[in-house]
């Protein structure tokens, strides 16, 4: 039966797929740990799907340097030692991190978010380690960047107006930007496990069983 065209409205569109690294940790009740970050590199990775698999092939290749002095996606600017040539593994700023005490894990951590990662990592470990915070507090703490090129130093809503005019007075060119990383952190303290999903990522998920 005919409808009207007016009854006839356009679909949902999908929903927003980030084009984020992810990043996901898990440590049981016997010690046995795992971090794992897995990345496209840039949305749709290469653009190219395995025949067959549904599976889209990476885009590593821009972690290489193929024009030193050049810029890549994400700002950062390579040199020679970084150029691309056979045998050779590209820089990555992915950074899956246990951290033991006694031999024993104490802290599963990492994160996505290209070039940020490596000091999104070091702020989740050492908010945890020094500043004895649990995972959802050092996952709530404003974090900082600087990448050497652009030479900014990149900040977070939420940083104290006196630690940013400090930070501006030692010649920092501080500059806003949008959050960085989607930490998933677990702690073991005194016998329990805490576990907590960046508040940045809403699709994240704590689970224990």
């Amino acid at each position: 039966m005919a409808r009207s065209s007016q009854s006839i409205q356009p679909g949902q569109p999908q929903a927003y797929e980030s084009d984020q690294t992810t990043h996901y940790s898990v440590l049981d009740k016997a010690g046995n740990a795992v971090a794992v970050t897995y990345t496209l590199n840039t949305n749709f990775g290469s653009g190219i799907v395995a025949s067959g698999t549904g599976i889209l092939l990476n885009n590593e290749m821009d972690d290489f340097s193929a024009k030193p002095g050049v810029a890549n996606a994400y700002g950062l600017v390579g040199g020679d030692a970084n150029a691309v040539a056979p045998k050779k593994r590209p820089l990555s700023s992915m950074t899956p991190t246990l951290v033991l005490k006694d031999g024993q894990p104490t802290v599963v951590t990492g994160s996505p978010g290209g070039a940020r990662i490596i000091t999104t990592v070091l702020q989740t470990v050492l908010n945890t380690i020094d500043f004895e915070m649990n995972p959802a507090e050092a996952a709530a703490t404003p974090r900082v960047h600087h990448q050497w090129t652009p030479d900014e130093l990149r900040i977070e809503k939420g940083l104290s107006p006196d630690t940013i005019a400090l930070l501006k007075q030692r010649g920092h060119t501080v500059v806003l930007k949008p959050a960085m990383g989607r930490t998933q952190t677990i702690q073991r303290r005194g016998g329990m496990l805490y576990g907590a999903s960046d508040p940045r990522n809403l699709d994240g998920m704590t689970l224990g069983y």
